[in-house]
């Protein structure tokens, strides 16, 4: 026991934790390659309008909603390293396959080149043609996008519960999960540079091809902790350190434990806490990963392909991923220093990055004087987003055993995507309305569009003081889940 505690640890749980963050930034990367490249590429092949990309993304959030539902029940049957390969193998060839939709679309209506359906009258029957079964071609290539993407977070939040103790679970969450926001700086920053140089097909297919890259490294490192030859006993020991004496006695029965039927799982207030978190808080992000871009153009004429607009949401998403990250370390903070369980100190934890949105409030007033003002505000309030994201996942360690997280995952990210899709529809709705409306509609000092703007970044500024509140209310006390 002596020589096994004077051993140096090894720290391959980092090294998962690396893999675990380039899968999110290729997940994210993937996800906005159809976003970054319809208006200015895509649109002109196929003759579509606004009307069209929406209907694909609202599809796709419904789609990728559903599937969340499934997929963490099928990492958990699947196990993680078979799971998240087959899960990153369906994105990938998902994404890949956007690139073929301008040839079949030729194929199906009869024309030789792209350059012939472009070279169609815009309103005729022959455009439409063309612009409906394109539609319908680059849906089908979402939806598997959908399915595959489904499985990243339920994969990587059960790795995360293999490798890690309770105690850092929510700052290696915080690690890779912060691939969200450097896969939202560098889409903009390559994606319409490759769609420039050698087509958007091409850059549906280099952004693809990372997924295959990233399965290699999988295939290679993945085992499971006692498993691992990168792993020594001293660093099992660590990560094991939360098992009970009678788990250390017979760590088999330990980690063959049984599994929480799939409806059984909406009878815990635990489960509803996790939905009640992600439901009223995922819209958010989203929110302003989809519409920023749009504000900073509508608000103040820096349209998304200057300079000015593209540093500023550079800015953003810079304070994003920075501060992010070190938000994943409180929770252990209040743990060690303050002696608190792990669920008390990560709620703690959460209340206070709950606090973060609340300068929301102030993006608009405040950007009467300089755009830069919501730039700051804005991503401080999306690095409170991330923080409360990773300390929200690590609650299902908490409270679930490791046997049901992916599970928990899905259901609850299956509601944060009912979420997005209802903030973002409703959103877009809401600022055609209020354009319409100019002077007539009012609130707090803004007019038309503005004021509408301004109501929805209240609501985003609230929304996780009341999603915490709601949380605290259903699991006041820490009350992990046994199954017998």
């Amino acid at each position: 026991m002596n020589a096994i505690q004077k051993t140096k640890m090894s720290n391959f749980r980092w090294v998962i934790c690396a893999l675990l963050f380039l899968a999110t930034t290729v997940n994210y990367m993937d996800r906005q390659v159809l976003s970054l490249t319809w208006k200015d590429f895509i649109a002109v092949d196929f003759h579509w309008t606004d009307a069209h990309y929406g209907y694909i993304t609202a599809i796709f959030s419904v789609f990728y909603a559903i599937a969340n539902l499934f997929a963490g029940k099928f990492i958990d049957w699947m196990g993680t390293k078979k799971g998240y390969l087959i899960a990153i193998f369906v994105w990938s060839t998902g994404a890949v396959l956007h690139a073929a939709c301008g040839w079949a679309t030729m194929q199906i209506e009869g024309y030789e080149s792209i350059e012939a359906l472009r070279l169609v009258q815009a309103g005729s029957d022959a455009a439409v043609a063309i612009a409906t079964i394109s539609v319908w071609l680059f849906l089908s290539c979402r939806m598997v996008l959908a399915l595959g993407e489904a499985g990243n977070f339920p994969a990587a939040i059960k790795v995360t519960a293999e490798y890690f103790p309770k105690k850092d679970r929510a700052f290696a969450t915080s690690i890779f999960n912060s691939g969200a926001s450097v896969g939202a700086l560098a889409a903009p920053a390559t994606i319409p540079l490759l769609a420039r140089a050698w087509g958007w097909e091409m850059a549906f297919i280099i952004i693809g091809v990372l997924g295959y890259v990233w399965m290699g490294l999988w295939m290679w490192l993945y085992e499971k902790p006692h498993k691992s030859s990168h792993v020594n006993q001293a660093e099992l020991n660590y990560i094991e350190q939360d098992n009970d004496i009678a788990e250390v006695q017979n760590k088999q029965e330990a980690r063959e434990e049984k599994t929480i039927p799939f409806f059984k799982c909406f009878t815990y207030k635990q489960t509803w806490s996790f939905i009640v978190g992600k439901l009223l808080t995922d819209g958010v992000w989203w929110f302003f990963l989809f519409w920023a871009p749009a504000y900073f153009s509508d608000q103040y004429g820096y349209t998304s392909d200057s300079t000015m607009g593209i540093l500023l949401i550079l800015t953003l998403y810079a304070i994003v991923t920075i501060l992010s990250i070190g938000g994943g370390y409180l929770p252990t903070y209040f743990v060690e220093k303050r002696g608190m369980n792990p669920y008390l100190g990560r709620m703690r934890a959460m209340l206070i990055f709950a606090c973060f949105p609340v300068l929301g409030l102030l993006a608009q007033p405040l950007g009467a004087y300089s755009a830069w003002w919501p730039a700051i505000l804005i991503g401080l309030l999306g690095a409170g987003h991330q923080a409360w994201s990773a300390n929200l996942f690590s609650t299902i360690g908490d409270m679930f055993p490791k046997s049901t997280i992916g599970t928990i995952t899905g259901i609850g990210s299956m509601a944060g995507g009912l979420g997005s899709f209802a903030i973002n529809l409703s959103s877009g709705e809401f600022f055609t309305w209020a354009a319409g409306k100019g002077e007539a509609f009012s609130f707090m000092g803004f007019d038309g569009k503005p004021a509408a703007y301004m109501i929805v970044f209240s609501f985003c500024a609230v929304a996780y003081l009341i999603g915490w509140f709601i949380m605290k209310t259903l699991v006041p006390k820490y009350k992990p889940i046994v199954v017998e």
